[in-house]
């Protein structure tokens, strides 16, 4: 297989290039940075480019048999006018020129990223690929990055919108963030601790995105994510336990504004997604529960 994958220096990206590469496949990676870590491998090649702009770069997409389209700013910072609108365009301007560069009449699949910030703020309510989308800021960036991905059904390619949780993993990602006040002996749960975290573990994401590309009855959206969502307030006493750090220090919303904005707000959705789709077809999770996967991630 053929792969092309926008993002391929990201935390994401470079996992998955490096797992494509290991089974025998030739990935074309492309990224803003200068260079790419996996260079000089004979089956890897690398563009450094914005893919936010067309470009030279679009002639290589007719040459793979997968998009994976992992490409867009970290959403982990404050949220300023400009960085919302960084955040915006990075995800839709370049899923918008990838289907533009899709030739029409061959047998292509389009995995595009998305997230379960697509539900919003959805209180105890079971989230499954058919609920609605929410009101607020991630969840309307979610909802154009889909549309801009499924106008590639159009020209007959199958397209598959990859609803991630947060993502665990020892050698970085969100996890990082969202320990980093248990490392100065501060964490605890974000507001009332009550809401819902769909969250997955790095080795199940990966394998999920392979099980979407070789499972060709597939497409539309697909939560990644656990099986078995938690509450904050349980997510922030396992990570206290394990790291060994205090976490009873319940964080109020007002600091939360305070410190983070509107980014720090969101962290504070719930979100009790589920993976349907996967669990229907038979996929079965390496990391099903928090316990294992921040054991694995953390230590």
């Amino acid at each position: 297989m053929r792969a092309f994958i926008t993002g391929s220096t990201g935390f994401i990206g470079t996992h998955l290039s490096r797992l494509l590469l290991d089974q025998g496949h030739t990935v074309t990676g492309m990224g803003r940075s200068p260079a790419h870590p996996l260079e000089g491998n004979e089956n890897f090649n690398y563009i450094s480019a914005d893919s936010t702009k067309e470009g030279d770069w679009q002639s290589t997409i007719s040459e793979a048999d997968a998009i994976i389209n992992l490409a867009g700013v970290s959403i982990f910072r404050y949220w300023t006018k400009k960085t919302k609108s960084q955040i915006y365009d990075s995800r839709i301007l370049t899923t918008r020129n990838i289907v533009q560069a899709m030739p029409a009449g061959t047998d292509q699949v389009l995995i595009s990223a998305s997230a379960v910030g697509y539900y919003g703020d959805k209180g105890e309510e079971i989230l499954n690929e058919d609920s609605t989308p929410g009101p607020c800021f991630l969840s309307q960036v979610c909802v154009d990055w889909e549309k801009e991905a499924f106008q590639a059904k159009e020209k007959n390619k199958r397209v598959v919108a990859m609803r991630f949780g947060p993502v665990f993993d020892k050698n970085g990602g969100p996890l990082s963030t969202m320990i980093l006040a248990f490392k100065f002996f501060a964490g605890g749960p974000l507001a009332s601790g009550k809401q819902w975290m769909s969250w997955v573990h790095i080795d199940d994401l990966l394998s999920s995105t392979l099980f979407i590309l070789e499972n060709k009855s597939i497409n539309g959206p697909v939560n990644i994510c656990t099986s078995h969502p938690v509450r904050n307030r349980e997510f922030a006493k396992k990570v206290g336990k394990i790291l060994k750090r205090p976490s009873f220090f319940k964080v109020p919303v007002f600091a939360i504004k305070l410190l983070m904005g509107e980014m720090g707000l969101a962290m504070t959705f719930s979100q009790k997604a589920l993976p349907e789709k996967l669990l229907r077809l038979g996929f079965e999770f390496k990391y099903p529960r928090i316990q294992k996967a921040l054991e694995i991630s953390l230590k």
